[in-house]
């Protein structure tokens, strides 16, 4: 009976335009279009790859539990997703290229622009990001100190020194010198059916007793053109660009951050949740005590989702 009750207002609605003059998709939940009425926006800015489908169960769960009351988007990464057959990855080649709006300074400025065309400027924000999303937005709040920033929830933040962690040794010699090397499989892989990529798929994942299924069809898209190829262009620069932290951009905005660090994130290494709370004693960070994995939308997209309603219910009820 609950389903009936809420199966409209959980239906989202899928858009796919140019910004920056990339394609992008944009998942949305609740309002569609925005006004100048509309108080606040949760605005999802995922990790690497930056699809946004793989959200889709965090965002309900942020959306019903609200009561309805937010609309909640996921902003795609430029490129990172499959153009509908009446668009192309770009609608001005030479103008993506000189902006290099694939990397990870044209990615943040892709974000920027959204919010200038889509996103009324009275409209307060509630941005949550993930992963390489968290060092998004702080960029983000960085370049325009207007934005009306009323939470930011940054959940397993990297935001320095990805080269030097667990993960980054292995993958920054795989995405910054063996890129290329991997561009023919994808492209084989392109040319299969989506019902055996979809089967490969769920072998990969099969260790995962808990799989959120909603993932494997935005998974299935990553693998059906140059959007892969896109994600290991960003994340090279990912580990050649993401050093240093931004204290200062930390410090200035420290009252509306939240940070959620994984206690076994081999992204980002627990010493670096220390490090920074050591910095800022006064700051909002946590330890998962939930043995949530870096990419939590896998299995744990529901729970965290509740956790950040937790977080933030107070913020929202003025």
């Amino acid at each position: 009976m609950d389903n009936m009750a809420t199966d409209s207002r959980d239906e989202p609605q899928t858009d796919f335009i140019y910004c920056s003059g990339a394609i992008t998709e944009v998942l949305k939940f609740g309002c569609c279009r925005l006004h100048s009425g509309h108080k606040v926006l949760f605005l999802i800015i995922p990790g690497n790859p930056g699809v946004v489908g793989f959200y889709k169960t965090f965002m309900q769960t942020l959306h019903s539990t609200f009561g309805y009351r937010h609309p909640v988007w996921a902003v795609s990464h430029a490129g990172h997703c499959v153009p509908p057959a009446s668009m192309d990855m770009v609608d001005d080649t030479s103008s993506a290229e000189d902006d290099d709006v694939f990397g990870l300074n044209g990615q943040i400025e892709h974000k920027l622009a959204f919010l200038r065309k889509h996103v009324p400027r009275e409209t307060s924000l509630v941005l949550v990001g993930h992963s390489i999303g968290c060092y998004i937005i702080l960029e983000m709040m960085k370049r325009n100190p207007e934005l009306k920033v009323l939470k930011a929830v940054m959940l397993f933040p990297t935001i320095e020194r990805m080269a030097q962690t667990p993960q980054g040794k292995v993958m920054t010699p795989v995405l910054c010198q063996m890129r290329y090397m991997a561009y023919l499989p994808l492209f084989l892989l392109s040319l299969l059916p989506d019902s055996i990529k979809a089967s490969l798929i769920k072998l990969v994942f099969s260790r995962i007793s808990s799989l959120d299924h909603s993932v494997i069809q935005p998974t299935v898209g990553l693998l059906s053109g140059d959007s892969a190829a896109n994600a290991m262009y960003m994340g090279g620069q990912e580990m050649r660009k993401v050093l240093e932290r931004d204290n200062t951009t930390i410090k200035k905005n420290l009252d509306k951050l939240i940070f959620y660090y994984g206690a076994t994130d081999h992204w980002c290494p627990v010493q670096y949740y220390h490090d920074i709370k050591q910095d800022f004693p006064h700051g909002d960070f946590r330890l998962c005590e939930n043995g949530f994995r870096h990419a939590f939308v896998l299995d744990a997209g529901r729970d965290v989702a509740k956790m950040v309603v937790e977080w933030i219910r107070g913020d929202l009820t003025t």
